[in-house]
């Protein structure tokens, strides 16, 4: 509890410290502690430190995990911010409150008919495939702008772009193009920057930022 506790708060303070830096208000970023390949009982002590926003790779995993956790704190928020497989939407559907990966029409059609089926829409961002990387996913940019079209006329509610910077590389560059392809398409939310460079892209606009080292310390998977 107390190392979870210190690693929220420290990682608030320098949230904080770059949207002062950046002449933004810490509440403009929401941050999502990604908890993939960590146990309900590694998460637990973060819910009760008060961090709320949560991200998941994997359906089934969440679907192992979440429920019961949710259970005991209703007010939850659960992000899928891994790749989603068209026959996984209707489970997508009912369990995320957001979805980060949308990179595809076929799964435009797929979640579009999920919505209908559950009664419920859920916010979507466009994931960007920004430095075209082959073994990467995400709608190549040039793509970018006949998906969203296709969304738009599915209704489907848009919630901005997201990116994974080439690993390796200075980040900078590429989250300043994805923040201008989000101004040029009129979408407010950028969902960029992880552990190693998130103070990075809040001073680039980032609306989301998806951490997991910081929060949990390294991966056991």
């Amino acid at each position: 509890m107390t190392d979870s506790a210190t690693r929220l708060s420290d990682l608030q303070a320098e949230i904080a410290k770059a949207c002062t830096i950046a002449r933004r208000k810490p509440e403009e970023v929401t941050l999502i502690a990604v908890s993939k390949t960590h146990s309900a009982a590694d998460i637990a002590p973060l819910i009760a430190a008060g961090q709320r926003v949560f991200g998941e790779n994997r359906v089934q995993e969440a679907q192992d995990k979440w429920p019961e956790l949710r259970e005991k704190t209703p007010d939850l928020e659960l992000h899928l911010v891994g790749q989603l497989q068209s026959n996984k939407a209707d489970e997508a559907v009912a369990l995320f409150d957001c979805i980060h990966s949308l990179d595809r029409p076929s799964l435009v059609t797929a979640l579009a008919k999920a919505f209908d089926k559950a009664g419920r829409q859920v916010p979507c961002f466009v994931q960007v495939n920004i430095g075209a990387e082959e073994q990467k996913g995400g709608c190549p940019i040039a793509a970018l702008p006949d998906l969203l079209a296709k969304a738009r006329e599915a209704g489907m509610p848009l919630a901005g772009l997201m990116c994974v910077p080439p690993y390796g590389l200075e980040s900078a560059p590429y989250f300043a193009l994805m923040a201008k392809l989000a101004d040029d398409h009129g979408l407010a939310g950028r969902s960029m920057g992880m552990s190693g460079d998130f103070a990075t892209a809040i001073m680039l606009g980032a609306t989301h930022i998806r951490v997991g080292t910081a929060l949990f310390g390294e991966r056991s998977g």
